[in-house]
């Protein structure tokens, strides 16, 4: 089948309930993979979430990705300068075809930032960019408002979109590309990218079917998935259950209660590594005047013992954390020790006035965050042998955040991921100076306030020189720890299992965006 035919299929399905598209024959290598959930469009710029990422890396390429340490691989992108502060150069493959057929130039890339800045999830974390410009048809150039330095962190999410393809009127009478939240739109059920995969059916919720593209640019790809069909399966046991009866051959993600049975089955492989996502309590310091006073903060932290949640309530599966910042992020602070002592907690507390304790309340949601109400229990035993008394709630996360954005506990758990991969962001949303102007803070439920440290904040995020703002970060990190700005617990880990001839170690990452153009499964 053409891709011609393919696409004119996927504009049929557009007005069906269940878009059904015509299926290739079945290639020589293929993949039988179960996520949890698929992605809610075709439309990569739709929704800002792990499900449209990873089907980005699947049909797109992006400018620059991660590697498994935090640095970047050039993509679409070959090279870059930093020609001043405020202005960044780079230089695109010249060998590059969209799925359509249509060439890959500068134009495509300045299209799809300006759309980007108009996508009502992706806008915000774009504003730094001013302007993009192509040069010339392989060199673009990015101008921000003020000197920025995680322009490159910006360019992981520019998978470049044909701008050719996009462009004109659908057969419904709408813009090619418009962006149409939890709708229908051409851009929604119609695919053009420069990715190792094309998609060629999509039943909602139901099945995806990925092929090769013939014409993708990367021939140094190990790679040897010819297609990919993806069934999601939201039910954790029965998601584990398909792939050790072998009805798939990748699964993700792998629920902690299922890791030892999964571990165990000799035909399978389990891949773990600890993620990003940090998951901590506010101590609200305007709803209890004792949270004002360092010495409280301080000994809840002491009180909580995170090695105990991660050994017992996770099985293994969180890494305990003293910070926001995991290994590999600028402002991580290697010396910043986990700091569970239940004897100094008695004693701050004593210091402070308090050797009696007092009552709060604690909510968590119940349903967002592996184990989360179990951990709210086991951090308010915690709290109870420092004379705490915790009256806790629980909470399924859509009822959840409208009290967290009310601020209606004492203390309020979080979990958070940083969009930029980057240690600024974590201060900027969670510890800054709430300011309801400038949106600073607005996750800040424990009203924890430092204008010094704002200021630094602001400061190392014009600071182009890396070092530098390194050790600016740290330096924000190391004061939140001194202060118990927040009761860190643990960085929730990842977790994937397949059958031991998919080799999916190498594809894998914390951002958890398998590359499973690089995938190899190897013959049996």
């Amino acid at each position: 089948m053409t891709l011609k035919k393919t696409l004119l299929a996927s504009v049929i399905g557009a007005a069906m309930t269940t878009a059904v598209l015509p299926t290739v024959a079945s290639a020589e290598t293929t993949l039988r993979m179960a996520y949890d959930a698929d992605p809610v469009s075709l439309d990569i710029h739709e929704q800002l979430s792990g499900g449209i990422l990873q089907l980005s890396h699947m049909t797109h390429d992006p400018l620059v990705r991660w590697n498994k340490d935090l640095s970047f691989e050039p993509r679409l992108a070959t090279a870059w300068e930093q020609v001043d502060d405020t202005t960044m150069r780079m230089t695109l493959r010249d060998d590059v075809e969209f799925h359509s057929g249509n060439a890959f130039s500068a134009e495509d890339v300045v299209w799809t930032v300006e759309r980007l800045k108009r996508s009502p999830d992706f806008k915000a974390i774009f504003e730094p960019i001013e302007s993009v410009t192509a040069v010339d048809e392989t060199t673009v150039e990015f101008k921000t408002t003020d000197p920025y330095p995680l322009l490159l962190n910006l360019a992981t999410y520019i998978f470049p979109m044909d701008s050719t393809f996009y462009s004109g009127t659908a057969e419904d009478g709408d813009p090619k590309d418009e962006i149409v939240k939890n709708g229908n739109s051409f851009a929604s059920a119609n695919l053009s990218g420069t990715g190792p995969f094309t998609v060629v059916e999509h039943q909602k919720g139901n099945r995806m079917e990925f092929e090769r593209f013939d014409g993708y640019w990367d021939e140094q790809s190990p790679g040897n998935v010819d297609r990919i069909v993806h069934t999601p399966i939201s039910e954790n046991a029965t998601r584990v259950a398909a792939l050790l009866s072998g009805d798939v051959d990748f699964i993700a993600p792998v629920p902690p209660n299922d890791l030892d049975r999964v571990r165990e089955d000799e035909d399978v492989q389990l891949v773990t590594m600890s993620g990003t996502r940090i998951i901590f309590f506010h101590m609200n310091q305007e709803r209890v005047d004792a949270f004002q006073d360092p010495r409280v903060r301080q000994a809840f932290a002491y009180a909580v013992n995170q090695e105990a949640i991660a050994d017992r309530l996770m099985k293994g599966f969180a890494t305990p954390a003293a910070q926001f910042s995991p290994q590999g992020y600028a402002g991580h602070v290697a010396d910043l020790e986990l700091r569970h002592d239940l004897e100094k907690a008695q004693q701050l507390m004593a210091d402070a006035g308090h050797g009696d304790g007092f009552e709060i309340s604690m909510m968590a949601p119940n349903n967002r965050y592996v184990n989360d109400a179990k951990i709210a229990q086991a951090v308010a035993a915690m709290l109870a042998r420092i004379n705490v008394t915790v009256d806790l709630k629980t909470l399924p996360k859509a009822q959840y955040w409208g009290e967290y954005d009310d601020r209606a506990a004492d203390m309020m758990m979080i979990g958070w991921h940083s969009d930029t991969e980057d240690s600024a962001n974590f201060h900027e949303y969670l510890t800054a100076c709430p300011d309801a102007d400038t949106g600073a803070g607005q996750y800040n439920a424990g009203n924890y306030c430092n204008p010094e440290l704002d200021k630094l904040v602001a400061e190392a995020n014009l600071e182009v020189d890396l070092e530098k703002r390194a050790q600016m970060l740290q330096q924000v990190e190391q004061t939140l720890y001194e202060e118990a700005a927040v009761v860190p617990l643990h960085w929730q880990d990842l977790a994937w299992a397949s059958a031991d001839n998919v080799n999916i170690e190498p594809i894998l990452n914390v951002m958890n965006f398998p590359y499973l153009g690089d995938l190899v499964i190897e013959e049996e």
